[in-house]
């Protein structure tokens, strides 16, 4: 049992952040190990229940991959996967969208369970994801890969979004889009979550994945990077391969407007809860190379303010 005072105390470290975070939309996206581990699922869910609860704004975008690659070891074909990105074709996008609309029921159900009130979408209602092709893929011995149905984001109508937000709802969103024949597009969740995040404009794009944030180039976690500090650590080949995509799309975020793009391990227990509502956070905070700093500066801010 947590003694009375050290709740109190946990309470009181909160506030400032449910106050300065109140009213803002934070973009998450759900995924890696927190996925499979039902108790990590169930406390995910509680979190982001919690966040709305208390006056925020959150929207979550999950992946899936791990359950698509079950799937697809079941049917006897081999995933394959290049710079992060899997190879799809029409047999494989079946199973994504099969796998995907299984894990956003899931998800939406615990949350509503917690006390939230979330609402699962794929981008295909109201066509509010609209997605083209990605171009093909060049391998280092110049072959040239198609990726299939796989595809970036053309564009987003947050119109649809806004309304379910301005009702108290917790948008679930599935990464499917779809083109301007109507064709489907798996689209990576860390970009889909990071193209949402600046659509919206919202305050704070967190990015949970399985390893504990960015790693510099001796091995240490960085705690706080600049874009342009973290640019210079994929040139130098030091970001591992499968963490391009979120790397890419935080980078995308910070530099076209969201405030801060936090990059944490979903293993850790509550990972969501204490990267937004506590001083230390879990993980790594990229920011823009501009000023104002306004993660530094905030979090300085209401550390003070928290133990004044």
């Amino acid at each position: 049992m947590i003694p009375p005072a050290t709740t109190a105390r946990i309470l009181a470290e909160a506030m400032p952040y449910i106050r300065a975070w109140h009213g803002k939309i934070i973009v998450v996206r759900f995924g890696g190990k927190a996925m499979t581990d039902p108790a990590l699922k169930s406390a995910f869910a509680r979190d982001v229940a919690l966040l709305q609860l208390v006056g925020m704004k959150p929207v979550v975008v999950h992946g899936g991959g791990w359950r698509v690659d079950e799937l697809m070891l079941k049917m006897g074909a081999e995933p394959r996967r290049i710079r992060g990105r899997r190879v799809t074709d029409a047999a494989t996008l079946n199973l994504v969208e099969m796998a995907l609309d299984e894990l956003n029921q899931e998800l939406t159900g615990l949350i509503n369970q917690e006390g939230g009130r979330a609402v699962g979408l794929a981008g295909q209602d109201g066509r509010f994801i609209r997605a083209r092709p990605l171009p093909h893929e060049t391998l280092p011995d110049g072959e040239r890969v198609d990726l299939g149905f796989v595809g970036d984001v053309a564009g987003i109508d947050v119109e649809l979004i806004e309304l379910l937000l301005s009702r108290q709802f917790v948008p679930v969103i599935l990464p499917i889009g779809v083109g301007d024949d109507g064709t489907a597009y798996h689209i990576n969740s860390d970009l889909l979550a990071g193209a949402l995040a600046r659509s919206l404009e919202a305050e704070k794009l967190v990015l949970m994945t399985n390893v504990d944030g960015i790693h510099d180039a001796g091995g240490r976690l960085a705690h706080i990077l600049t874009a342009r500090e973290v640019a210079d650590l994929v040139a130098c080949d030091v970001v591992a391969e499968d963490m391009l995509p979120r790397v890419e799309a935080a980078l995308d975020a910070v530099r076209q407007g969201v405030r801060a793009v936090h990059i944490i391990d979903g293993a850790t227990p509550s990972a969501l809860m204490l990267e937004v509502l506590t001083a230390d956070g879990v993980g790594t905070a990229v920011r823009s190379d501009d000023g104002p700093h306004f993660f530094e500066d905030s979090r300085a801010y209401l550390l003070d303010t928290a133990r004044s």
